[in-house]
């Protein structure tokens, strides 16, 4: 059975920019998540931001409301991602956002990101090079820090 992943509406948002929805479709695992995720791609489209989410992701609600501690230190798309990991016994989350990532770290759950998921497709031979999906990201406003990239695309071979 393929891993699941429990992705955060960042990840969602820069793969939707890097047109890399059909190729993160292929890898090796079924994507969740949470309502709040999908709520907040919803918010994004009325206000004009053109991403949608993707039909191989699955969404999935929380077995209990989430935590006010945790929404006063993580934004309610991150803490309903790792919330529903937890709830569902999934070890893997997407999130970008360092804050989020530091947070499910802490708690025991494996973090990839868009640039992780990026760098399985080469791997996985979907993609041959990495640089122009990160490029067109960039291009359309997506921050990856420079050093985090160019030690990415060595680790890649480009």
């Amino acid at each position: 059975m393929n891993k699941q992943i429990v992705c955060n509406t960042g990840p969602l948002i820069a793969l939707a920019r890097m047109d890399a929805f059909a190729i993160v479709a292929q890898l090796p695992f079924q994507f969740v998540c949470p309502a709040e995720v999908e709520a907040e791609i919803v918010a994004d489209v009325s206000h004009g931001h053109p991403v949608v989410l993707p039909n191989w992701i699955t969404v999935m609600s929380l077995s209990a409301p989430l935590s006010p501690l945790t929404i006063t230190a993580l934004d309610e798309g991150e803490a309903a991602v790792i919330q529903l990991a937890l709830e569902q016994n999934i070890e893997y989350v997407c999130i970008d956002e360092l804050k989020g990532r530091r947070a499910a770290l802490a708690v025991g759950l494996k973090v990839v990101g868009s640039l992780g998921l990026l760098g399985k497709a080469k791997t996985s031979g979907l993609i041959a090079e990495a640089r122009p999906f990160i490029e067109q990201a960039r291009s359309e406003g997506i921050y990856y820090d420079t050093v985090l990239v160019e030690t990415f695309l060595k680790g890649l071979g480009e």
